[in-house]
């Protein structure tokens, strides 16, 4: 099926505007790239300089060419690329890569980048670049880059897609376990963006997994499509999103004009399509390794075997400090082992397997077979270094293909120090289909990571209610008037099914009387004045007030400072406060968000954030992922929270936030109080989107 980036991915004929037969330059690298063996694409040189290159005609222009191309490369200067763009339009070619940076000195407004974006939008064509690194379609065959790679370099199952040129050339130059089926170095996505080349790798029948070096999504809703389609086709997604933090965004910007958004917001899409999110280069080589095998972790935990108690005990330290769930192996492995270990060893998960040296290799390759097998191995690895013409790192290799051969679990290589990963006898092991990852702690990372997608996509087909009817119409028109008051906010989310806190206004003392007593002392009295958002930094709450005489004293001091307008409400229960929170990302609309409440809300920097609408057991799962989860569980006599009916509140928050997109900007419930009762809101705060 024809898509929208043939003419520049799949392009029958290539056009090398500034093809130049001097060695180490660009033109240079552009014929050696498209000239390397097996390239489908007819490819013609451009250059009013030269007659011929290589024994092959080149051209003057564009114009002079014997067909209109479906690509051309454009690798000469700044200062040439808006006429040689121009010309290109005028030609009818469909499709351009351009390596230079695209900025002048001195510049005109606007500048060259947004001058080039736009005539290539408006004239429908598709360009990579600028600012880098060009591609390798290794699937078809195809290889575009004014750095020519090595010679190595070869077609295999893994997509990449990079805004980083660096990146591109630490995995396709440099890492030779990798066998690629596309390899994107994006730029600053002139005309082409990230979710158009994803949608791409995802048709690429041989595409196992796909690796994304993020800066910014510039196509929200295309990105969102193609992470929905990637998840359909169960083609897992790693991404390594830079721009986390302040300072590093503001440098995304100045690099290739990418506004690196909210890391929160990411995070939430991310969890929201099953992407594996990871922190450094380390681990998304890694997690590229592991998830290019096609095979799918089973239940259970980690399995590792080591020829070192050493190592064995410090993988051990760390898996457990960062929460990897190793195989708890049954007796019968235990006694597979036992029978074949060197006296001393002891039989368990992790493994020391190293003894005499006698008979070694059937050792381990028995003792692997036993830990592969055992019903509790979700997957397992032979954790060792490697060095090329040592019979040891020979034979382990050996070991893990045999035992890999046996198995439809993942079984890969791993060495223990991640610099030792990119040698020749580790390499072919890697090409005959066994993943070798690099350092036990990443390895431990991109474990811990899989496990959880394993995890959430075995969870039940989560149930989203539908938004109550007619309710989206009624709190619109109030919520045109501007933010609502306290009292409007909580009568808001109990409309769509959050449990609150009973609450009565008031206008004058007689009023806040009559609603003490109807809802029985001890209560606690707030200022209700408008524009008060924030009550307690004014000293606009005033707790257990528990008789009249309080109730007088209390209302008497906030109407002088603030205002006759009160709302009363009865003291809320003892339990574990949470926070609700609900903000509008300028690029992925809405995010709810639920955390530690109250006055832990400062101290534990302890949230999930979520893409609403969702349903009880997405709910679930976020709040078991929050380090507060243990406290619901009872401590020192008090008695267990309903997690359930958290579970439930936050789901029916997730429905109202969805329901009321585009109406509000941001939403403030805290605190939440959970208790074995179950969940009340405490105090809201909804604030309008200005108009």
């Amino acid at each position: 099926m024809a898509h929208k980036l043939d003419r520049l991915l799949r392009p029958k004929s290539v056009a090398l505007v500034g093809a130049s037969p001097k060695e180490g330059s660009v033109g240079r690298g552009m014929i050696t790239s498209t000239g390397m063996t097996g390239t489908p694409s007819k490819i013609y040189f451009v250059n009013p300089g030269y007659d011929e290159i290589d024994g092959q005609k080149c051209y003057k222009s564009l114009a002079d060419l014997p067909e209109v191309v479906d690509m051309a490369v454009l690798g000469i200067a700044n200062a040439r690329l808006e006429a040689a763009l121009d010309e290109l339009i005028a030609c009818g070619i469909g499709a351009a890569t351009i390596f230079a940076s695209g900025y002048l000195e001195d510049d005109a407004e606007p500048k060259l980048t947004e001058r080039i974006a736009r005539k290539a939008k408006a004239a429908g064509i598709a360009i990579c670049g600028g600012n880098c690194m060009g591609f390798y379609h290794l699937d078809f065959g195809l290889r575009v880059c004014g750095f020519p790679p090595p010679d190595w370099i070869r077609k295999g199952n893994v997509a990449f897609i990079t805004h980083s040129g660096s990146a591109f050339s630490a995995l396709c130059h440099t890492d030779r376990r990798f066998g690629f089926t596309l390899a994107v170095s994006a730029g600053q996505e002139l005309a082409t963006d990230m979710a158009a080349y994803l949608d791409f790798a995802l048709d690429i029948p041989a595409t196992n997994v796909v690796g994304l070096f993020l800066e910014t999504v510039r196509d929200p809703n295309g990105f969102k499509a193609s992470l929905a389609k990637a998840r359909a086709k169960g083609i897992p997604v790693v991404a390594l999103k830079v721009g986390r933090t302040a300072e590093s965004a503001a440098l995304a910007v100045s690099h290739s004009g990418a506004v690196a958004g909210n890391h929160a917001a990411y995070r939430a899409l991310f969890d929201h399509y099953g992407v594996i999110e990871v922190d450094n280069m380390d681990e998304l080589v890694n997690a590229l390794h592991l998830f290019s095998s096609e095979r799918k972790l089973a239940p259970g935990g980690l399995a590792t075997m080591h020829d070192s108690g050493g190592f064995r005990e410090l993988v051990l330290d760390l898996g457990i400090e960062n929460g990897v769930r190793f195989a708890k192996i049954n007796e019968a492995t235990r006694q597979k082992l036992a029978a074949r270990l060197d006296y001393g060893l002891e039989p368990i998960n992790p493994l020391d397997a190293w003894g005499t040296g006698n008979d070694w290799d059937g050792i381990f390759e028995d003792c692997l077979q036993a830990l592969v097998d055992d019903p509790d191995t979700a997957l397992a690895t032979l954790c060792v270094e490697a060095r090329d013409g040592y019979y040891l790192s020979g034979g382990y290799a050996d070991v893990l293909r045999r035992v890999s051969a046996k198995s439809t679990k993942p079984v890969f290589y791993t060495t223990n120090v991640a610099s030792n990963a990119n040698l020749e006898v580790i390499t072919r092991l890697a090409h005959d289909g066994v993943p070798v990852l690099s350092g036990v702690v990443s390895m431990l990372n991109v474990v811990k990571k899989a496990m959880a997608e394993r995890d959430r996509a075995a969870q039940s087909e989560d149930h989203i209610a539908a938004a109550p009817a007619g309710l989206r119409s009624k709190w619109a028109a109030r919520l045109a008037t501007g933010n609502l008051s306290e009292a409007d906010a909580l009568d808001l989310l109990a409309d769509y099914g959050v449990p609150v806190i009973a609450h009565l206004h008031a206008d004058d003392l007689d009023g806040a009387r009559q609603a003490a007593e109807k809802i029985g002392y001890p209560v606690v009295m707030k200022t209700a004045e408008p524009g008060i958002l924030h009550k307690s930094d004014v000293g606009g709450v005033k707790l257990g007030i528990k008789d009249a005489a309080a109730l007088e004293t209390a209302y008497a001091d906030l109407k002088t400072r603030l205002g006759a307008h009160v709302l009363l409400m009865p003291m809320a229960g003892k339990g574990t406060e949470i926070s609700f929170g609900m903000t509008q990302d300028a690029q992925f609309g809405p995010i709810v968000m639920i955390g530690a409440g109250g006055v832990l809300i400062e101290m534990m920097p302890d949230r999930r954030f979520a893409l609403p609408p969702f349903g009880p057991i997405e709910a679930r799962r976020q709040i078991d992922q929050l380090s507060l989860r243990p406290l619901l569980d009872g401590k020192r006599g008090a008695k267990p929270a309903d997690v359930g009916k958290l579970a439930q509140a936050f789901a029916a928050f997730s429905v109202m936030v969805g329901d009321l997109d585009g109406l509000i900007g941001e939403i403030d419930v805290n605190p939440l109080i959970v208790n074995e009762a179950g969940a009340v809101a405490v105090d809201a705060l909804i604030v309008a989107i200005s108009r």
